[in-house]
């Protein structure tokens, strides 16, 4: 008895935490896609005009992982000398 009680508590546990992240899920990719798109737009039309941020696997992961916050890194690394 104890363990079928357990194991639909653990299971309605599971749903809960899968509703949350499947919810957040278009936030994420949303965000994503509009800092690679942020980055691209800096390089091709040279903003403020400072040098490109490097295109490299690093710069487009963190900029598809972090999104605005990351190409907002980036930039901010990039203003002080370090490419990444």
């Amino acid at each position: 008895m104890i363990e079928t009680v357990l194991t639909l508590v653990i299971a309605i546990v599971i749903a809960v935490a899968l509703w949350f992240f499947l919810k957040n899920v278009t936030k994420l990719i949303i965000n994503s896609v509009v800092g690679i798109i942020m980055l691209l737009a800096f390089n091709f039309f040279n903003i403020f005009g400072m040098g490109d941020i490097p295109l490299s696997i690093a710069s487009i992961l963190i900029c598809a992982l972090g999104g605005i916050p990351g190409f907002v890194v980036l930039l901010l690394l990039n203003v002080v000398g370090i490419t990444v």
